[in-house]
C-alpha cells in the first residue's frame, strides 16, 4: 500500500530538482528556527513559450502546505498579492503561455507552511523563455502566421467532422502552389477520433531548396492539443525519420474554437522545433511528413521550414 506521507513529501519536496538545468539562485534562511525555510537550489530552465522551474524543498521542518511563486518583467518587484504568480504543492513549476518571442522574468518563491507561518522570500532567480526559431531564423517556406490563430485554414474553427470527407487521404501542402485556406486542414485527427474513421492521419509539406542550409529546422505551433490523448508524431524529412514527438495535453478546445489570444481563452498553445537530418534535405524538391500514430487530433497555428 502507498505511503500518503511518502507521496505528498515527494510533491513538496525533491521530487522534480533531477530536471536539468542552469543553477540561478542559492538557499536563503528564515528568521526563525522554528519558521518555514525558503527553497533552495532554484534552477530555471528555457523553452519556448515557457519557463520551467524547479527548487528543492524540506517538507517536514515544519509541515509544508504549499509553495507561493512571486514573478515579475522586473527586477525590483515586491513579493505580495500583486505580484502572485501561482501557489504549488510541488517543487516545480510550468510559467507557461508566454508566446514565441524571448520573455525575461524574475521569480522569488515562498515556503507556507501547515499553520499559514512563511519563509522569507527566496534569493532573485532571474530566467527568460526560449525565443522561437520560426521568429529568429530565415524563413524558407511555411503555411499559417504563427499568431497563435488557425482561423485561416481549411474546416476552422469548428469544421472537424468534414476532414474525413474533404481530406480523405490526409494533407498533401505544397508552398507556393497550395492555398491555406482550401489545402491545410486546422486539425490533424489521430486514432482515437471516431469522427475521423478512427486511423492515423498524415500531413505532408512540400517545398523546394535553393541550397542546402547549415541548419534546416521544422517549426510548427498549435493553438491546442486533446486534453488526455494529445498523442505522438512521427516525422520524416525526405523519408529518413526523425526521433517521435510526443505531444503535450491540451484544453479540448481547439476542435472548435480558433483563437487563443483572446483574453481567458481555455486553449493551450504548445510548440514543436526540431531540427532536421542535413544528409536528409538536398537542392530542390522536399518533403516533411507527419503522421499522427497515436491518441487523439492537434490543431495548427502555423508551420514552417527555417534556416539557421
Amino acid at each position: 500500500m502507498s505511503n500518503p506521507a511518502m507521496s505528498r513529501r515527494a510533491a513538496l519536496g525533491t521530487a522534480a530538482a533531477a530536471v536539468p538545468a542552469v543553477i540561478l539562485a542559492g538557499p536563503g534562511r528564515a528568521s526563525a528556527a522554528e519558521d518555514p525555510l525558503p527553497p533552495e537550489r532554484i534552477r530555471a530552465a528555457a523553452e519556448v513559450g515557457r519557463i520551467r522551474l524547479t527548487w528543492e524543498g524540506e517538507a517536514y521542518h515544519p509541515l509544508v502546505d504549499h509553495y507561493a511563486v512571486y514573478a515579475s518583467r522586473s527586477r525590483d518587484f515586491t513579493v505580495g498579492p500583486d505580484t502572485l504568480l501561482t501557489k504549488t504543492v510541488y517543487a516545480s513549476f510550468l510559467h507557461d503561455r508566454q508566446g514565441g518571442h524571448r520573455q525575461d522574468w524574475f521569480y522569488r518563491i515562498v515556503t507556507v507552511d501547515a499553520s499559514g507561518a512563511r519563509s522569507e522570500p527566496s534569493a532573485l532567480v532571474e530566467a527568460h523563455s526560449a525565443e522561437s526559431v520560426a521568429l529568429s531564423a530565415q524563413p524558407i517556406a511555411r503555411v499559417g502566421k504563427y499568431d497563435h490563430k488557425s482561423l485561416g485554414f481549411a474546416l476552422a474553427p469548428d469544421g472537424y467532422a468534414q476532414y474525413k470527407d474533404r481530406f480523405p487521404n490526409g494533407v498533401d501542402y505544397t508552398y507556393g502552389t497550395s492555398k491555406p485556406e482550401t489545402d491545410w486542414s486546422y486539425i490533424q485527427p489521430g486514432p482515437a477520433d471516431k469522427w475521423a474513421g478512427s486511423r492515423e492521419s498524415t500531413t505532408t509539406f512540400r517545398f523546394n531548396l535553393d541550397t542546402v542550409p547549415a541548419e534546416t529546422w521544422l517549426s510548427f505551433w498549435l493553438i491546442d492539443t486533446h486534453a488526455t490523448l494529445p498523442g505522438t508524431l512521427l516525422i520524416s524529412a525526405n523519408g529518413t525519420a526523425v526521433p517521435e514527438v510526443k505531444l503535450e495535453n491540451g484544453a479540448t478546445r481547439g476542435s472548435l474554437e480558433g483563437d487563443a489570444t483572446v483574453p481567458g481563452t481555455l486553449l493551450k498553445p504548445s510548440y514543436v522545433e526540431l531540427q532536421l537530418p542535413r544528409a536528409a534535405m538536398r537542392r530542390g524538391k522536399n518533403a516533411v511528413t507527419i503522421r499522427k500514430k497515436t491518441g487523439s487530433w492537434h490543431v495548427y497555428d502555423a508551420l514552417g521550414i527555417f534556416a539557421r
